[in-house]
């Protein structure tokens, strides 16, 4: 703090002489806030009492209009700058052809680095400081619960201006993010050039697999398959070889090899290529630490929340990191899980193994072979082109007016992904919300249209909760979690897209049984996620391989302590695959409150209608989780509602059968 006690007490005193008593707890409040930020560059400690005296707004009307002017300008300056953050980033985003190495480095910037510290500058964020206070999680939990809209959208106004964080260290933390997308965008495996028993052509020509999406889910599709079994099996070698990097570096996003992943021998036109074949050499945890690194760079400056950890659970999730774990290990512990592998055990007809943790057999339709999928696919959606056009249909086919349809229709391009595929939305009214999915080059298929459906669920969410929300600084749900529940609800209803739909009763039993195996699954990644990022905070200077080494102990941990019980085997290190673990910055937790909000969303309209509750929900805007969730559906986020569905589903299904 660049500003004396005693200057900063004289300033109160003269504001409040000036203004009057009453005004007494605002003017403490933003006078602390505004000094705790200032920095000898601002200027002088004289230059603060002229700044406070000129820019403190006591009168009602003036801080209205103060308020306005800063909702006005902020959705300009952050939705220009996203489209030009969009642009740079489409060749990496995108898949319109090779990448050149420019694109890489147009994606490295980052168009709103200098922006927190350009506020500062101008002073434009002290302005905010000094007439409006900062809460605390606690406060606007506590608080928030009858705090009227302007209430809320004030208080995310200066939640925006809580930490200042210099541009070269915000520019070095996207460029590290940056990076690991690229990585990850192009860890593709060609999948008809793989060898089993010393032989290609288990997959089609030309399939390539991202990792990891692309690979768990081909380990999903293949259940139907006489074959699938041998497959299943292969591609679970190569995930364990690509966590323990022992993977070739040669095969990586390359059509002219072939490998076999049980010898892990390289060939060339049949026969083994002579020279050694170098492993990845910890490329994949290399990203993770340089992100790590750059993120410990911007704890110096958030001395509130002085570690990533801190930052994604009270800024962005604005959950205490302890709830969100005991959610995780309510889903964790569930008796209900070890019924639910009896029944997959049974179904399959023979033990579980480690990859059975995706297992879709539950899930109603689960029966239709993937072929069939695409077909209906095909005959429905036969390019992404069609997919956007029929847009309007498929709204209204989940229960949207035409109108509404329309206008959302309006607000979403359709795009093909590089990556496995993900929304991403606007921040001006007027703009677009960009749908991109994996599309192969015979055109869309099951996979594509799942992942598509996901990430409509997000761009329409994206559209509702910007362009229908009365104040824009409340644009946006609580936390990423809410968005992935309105993704997973659209894509629970793919089927009933392709007219699919369920008939017999026992529907919601099977989808009860699947979805709580499946937040089964991504609850175990969201723990390894964290407690690598605490081994990080822990170890500091480990290397890259130190870091693969903690990773596989840890994922084996988490699987000894909560999957072994159920599944039956030991010592698995599949839990951190993910791909997301690698350049997303502890991003998984927020998919398994996805998956517990989704499920209490989905119980609650059981009798509503989707559209209407979904546009109602949206326009509450970003709220704290725990307000959002009371004023959506009356509860708290738990696990329980889904824990309970499946128990009951167990009991019926066993008795129907």
């Amino acid at each position: 703090m660049g500003i004396p006690r005693s200057v900063i007490d004289q300033t109160i005193e003269r504001l409040v002489k000036e203004y009057g008593s009453g005004y007494r707890q605002r003017i403490h409040t933003g006078v602390h806030q505004a000094a705790r930020r200032w920095q000898k560059t601002d200027g002088s400690p004289e230059d603060f009492q002229e700044f406070c005296r000129k820019h403190f707004f006591a009168d009602a009307a003036q801080r209205r209009t103060v308020f306005q002017r800063f909702l006005d300008k902020l959705e300009s300056l952050y939705g220009n700058l996203h489209r030009i953050y969009r642009e740079f980033h489409r060749e990496l985003h995108v898949d319109s052809g090779r990448m050149s190495p420019v694109d890489l480095l147009f994606a490295q910037y980052n168009p709103f680095a200098h922006v927190q510290e350009d506020m500062f500058r101008t002073r434009l964020a002290f302005v905010v400081l000094l007439n409006f206070p900062i809460y605390s999680l606690a406060e606007k939990d506590r608080l928030g619960r009858t705090w009227e809209r302007r209430q809320w959208a004030e208080a995310r106004l200066a939640d925006m201006l809580v930490h200042r964080i210099p541009a070269p260290v915000q520019q070095q933390r996207s460029a590290a993010y940056a990076r690991a997308d690229e990585y990850i965008s192009h860890y593709n495996i060609f999948m008809d050039k793989l060898r089993i028993h010393g032989k290609t052509g288990w997959f089609p020509p030309g399939v390539h697999l991202i990792s990891h999406w692309g690979l768990r889910d081909e380990i999903k599709a293949l259940y139907p398959d006489p074959n699938g079994l041998t497959k299943q099996r292969m591609i679970y070698t190569i995930m364990n070889r690509i966590l323990r990097q022992e993977i070739p570096a040669v095969v990586i996003n390359n059509p002219d090899v072939e490998w076999d992943p049980d010898s892990n021998r390289v060939y060339r036109n049949g026969c083994p290529v002579s020279d050694p074949t170098l492993p990845e050499a910890d490329r994949r945890y290399q990203h993770l630490k340089s992100i790590f690194e750059a993120e410990r760079q911007v704890d110096a400056y958030t001395p509130d929340t002085p570690s990533l950890i801190d930052r994604r659970f009270l800024l962005d999730r604005e959950m205490e990191e302890a709830q969100v774990e005991a959610l995780i290990i309510d889903v964790l512990r569930a008796p209900v899980l070890k019924a639910l592998a009896r029944l997959i055990q049974n179904r399959l007809g023979r033990a579980l193994e480690p990859f059975d943790i995706w297992y879709t057999g539950l899930r109603p339709q689960a029966h239709l072979p993937e072929a069939e999928l695409d077909k209906r696919v095909q005959k429905t959606f036969p390019t992404l082109t069609a997919f956007q056009e029929k847009l309007p249909w498929i709204l209204q086919r989940l229960g949207f007016s035409a109108a509404r349809a329309a206008e959302l229709s309006h607000r979403i391009v359709v795009e093909p992904a590089r990556g496995a595929g993900h929304a991403l939305g606007s921040q001006m009214r007027g703009d677009s919300a960009h749908l991109r999915t994996r599309i192969p080059e015979q055109g869309m298929n099951y996979k594509g249209f799942n992942t598509a459906m996901h990430e409509l669920g997000h761009t329409v969410e994206q559209v509702f909760s910007l362009e229908y929300v009365d104040y824009y600084t409340l644009h946006g749900v609580p936390n990423t979690g809410f968005t992935e529940a309105f993704a997973f609800l659209f894509q629970s209803r793919d089927l009933h897209i392709l007219g699919l739909d369920a008939e017999d009763a026992a529907r919601l039993d099977w989808l009860y049984a699947h979805e709580m195996w499946s937040a089964f699954e991504i609850a175990g990644v969201a723990l390894v996620d964290m407690r690598i990022w605490r081994w990080m905070y822990q170890h500091p200077d480990a290397s890259a391989d130190d870091l693969k080494r903690a990773t596989l102990e840890i994922a084996r941990d988490v699987w000894n302590q909560y999957f072994a019980p159920v599944l039956g085997m030991k010592n698995q290190e599949i839990l951190a695959i993910y791909s997301h673990i690698i350049d997303a910055g502890m991003y998984i937790p927020d998919y398994l409150l996805g998956h517990l909000i989704a499920f209490q969303i989905f119980s609650y309209m059981q009798d509503k209608d989707l559209a209407s509750e979904m546009e109602r929900m949206c326009k509450l805007g970003r709220l704290t989780p725990r307000v959002w969730m009371q004023h959506a559906l009356g509860e708290d986020i738990s696990a329980r509602p889904m824990i309970e569905a499946a128990t009951r589903a167990i009991k019926n299904l066993k008795r129907r059968h």
